[in-house]
């Protein structure tokens, strides 16, 4: 018997690894990862320089020093290179020659790796900025990499736009009709209000983009911080005090040991707290995929008349058993590869990028993640390819069949939808309590790799797994033995749960 159930497994097996579909479906979802996590950073880069004007009510007029507070790491960058940068390859030489005199007495500092650069020298710097033409200006954040909001976000004067003599009234008006009709030249202006120390109601942003307001945010950000400085000088409070007052409570993240002794949380441990998600999606997927193509693979067998020529030459209990082995084969080549795939890509990172702190995805690599997954894929994969094998024997088309995995699809959703509160909460009611369902445990169990769970909580789930793994097998086998030759229309749950008693 053990003979003819792995000659069966071999023909499974082999009949998927030999396709080349089945090679290019491995390849594909690493390289869907690949580019789900590269796109965002290349089309970041991508995104559109967006120009903004600013309309300022009020009688401090702070257009200008929010301006500089938002462009303030921009500037210090900027003077930083210019204090040292003598043929520098960044900055045009004719560049340096218009903003060097603004920053000359840094020279002296140029050969400190940071010189220190005071709000009076960014003040100067930015005024000799602002007085470059267009040209020579978006030359310089073209090539500075350094200069993020220079190349992300431009400030245009009213005088540029053609509406500075205008009342406020006409402005707002004549810089609305710019952002409906010309979103490219103005994307959207600000309205500074008139007295921001003592309200903030006519503070305003428009633009006809409401999907994207890191514009907004940015430049909010530093009105905010200019604002709360013009209060508290406007009610006399000491500067120290001031600084003491808006202080943040920053609560710095350690970790204990056994000793109780405490060290500062690395960005591996953090990776390891967010790894056991990725695992848990990959095991999701790669369950479902192997078990949904047992049951495609035996439907397709009965409904072309292949199934009754194997079973003249096995039983049904052995034409069961190497399918599930086969095709449960052929989903560990699935999960070894893309773990493979996932050593190889990280090994590429380091590569193409040296000195990049890549500790966070070092989990890729951790021989426990990965002996864990690869064990609760296995067990997870036989439960579940008992129950669709099962249902794959009572259909005769791929039609009926997904009509009859829609309840274990319900099934599949709650490891999905628990598992963020899971992996906060690994050893929680919740996490614990899913963990002895059987058909969650394996989902549930590696999101909790992080906890970790106790070494009798392994045992025990394992146990429960196991079990549950024999009784599916066996329950199944009573239903594909009879199930797989019949013809006609599919049975009803009552004569389904007579085949089950059946001894």
């Amino acid at each position: 018997m053990a003979n003819k159930t792995l000659l069966v497994a071999q023909r499974e097996y082999l009949e998927n690894i030999r396709t080349k579909t089945f090679w290019i479906g491995i390849l594909a979802f690493p390289v869907l990862i690949g580019i789900s996590i590269g796109a965002g950073f290349v089309l970041n880069k991508l995104k559109e320089t967006k120009s903004y004007a600013v309309i300022d009510l009020s009688d401090a007029k702070l257009g200008k020093k929010v301006e500089l507070q938002a462009r303030s790491g921009d500037l210090v960058a900027l003077a930083r290179l210019v204090a040292k940068a003598e043929g520098h390859p960044e900055i045009p030489e004719a560049l340096l020659e218009q903003l060097g005199p603004a920053l000359a007495d840094l020279a002296a500092d140029g050969a400190q790796e940071a010189p220190t650069v005071t709000p009076e020298q960014q003040e100067r710097l930015f005024d000799s900025l602002m007085k470059l033409p267009a040209d020579d200006f978006d030359s310089l954040t073209a090539q500075m990499k350094s200069l993020e909001t220079m190349r992300s976000f431009r400030s245009r004067s009213l005088a540029d736009l053609g509406v500075a003599d205008l009342p406020p009234a006409e402005q707002r008006s004549r810089l609305g009709q710019m952002v409906k009709q010309n979103p490219e030249e103005l994307f959207a202006y600000f309205v500074i209000g008139a007295k921001p120390t003592q309200s903030l109601a006519d503070f305003e942003y428009v633009s006809n983009n409401f999907t994207d307001s890191s514009l907004r945010e940015w430049y909010g950000n530093a009105a905010t911080r200019v604002v709360q400085t013009l209060r508290i000088a406007d009610a006399k409070i000491p500067p120290d005090v001031a600084a003491r007052l808006r202080e943040e409570v920053r609560f710095a993240p350690k970790k204990a040991d056994e000793t109780g002794a405490t060290a500062d949380v690395t960005a591996a441990d953090k990776g390891k707290g967010f790894a056991p998600v990725a695992f848990v999606y990959l095991l999701w997927i790669a369950i479902f995929t192997a078990a949904q193509m047992l049951l495609t693979n035996t439907v397709e067998e009965k409904s072309n008349r292949i199934i009754e020529v194997l079973l003249s030459s096995v039983s049904p209990l052995q034409l069961m058993a190497g399918k599930i082995w086969g095709i449960g084969a052929t989903g560990m080549t699935l999960t070894v590869s893309w773990a493979l795939c996932g050593i190889g890509g990280l090994w590429i990172a380091e590569q193409l990028i040296p000195g990049a702190d890549l500790s966070a995805f070092s989990s890729v690599k951790d021989p426990l993640y990965l002996t864990s997954f690869i064990v609760y894929f296995f067990f997870g994969y036989l439960l579940y390819a008992a129950i669709l094998v099962g249902l794959g024997s009572v259909c005769n088309s791929l039609k009926e069949a997904q009509n009859l995995l829609q309840p274990v699809f319900i099934l599949l959703i709650v490891p999905l939808v628990s598992m963020m509160f899971i992996m906060q909460e690994p050893n929680g009611i919740v996490a614990k309590v899913l963990s002895y369902i059987p058909l969650f445990t394996p989902f549930t169990m590696m999101n909790r790799a992080a906890g970790p769970p106790e070494l009798y909580e392994y045992v025990i789930t394992s146990v429960l797994l196991l079990v549950s793994v024999w009784f599916a097998f066996k329950a199944a086998g009573k239903v594909f033995r009879v199930g797989v030759l019949m013809t006609g229309n599919p049975p009803k749950l009552k004569e389904i749960l007579a085949w089950l008693r059946e001894k």
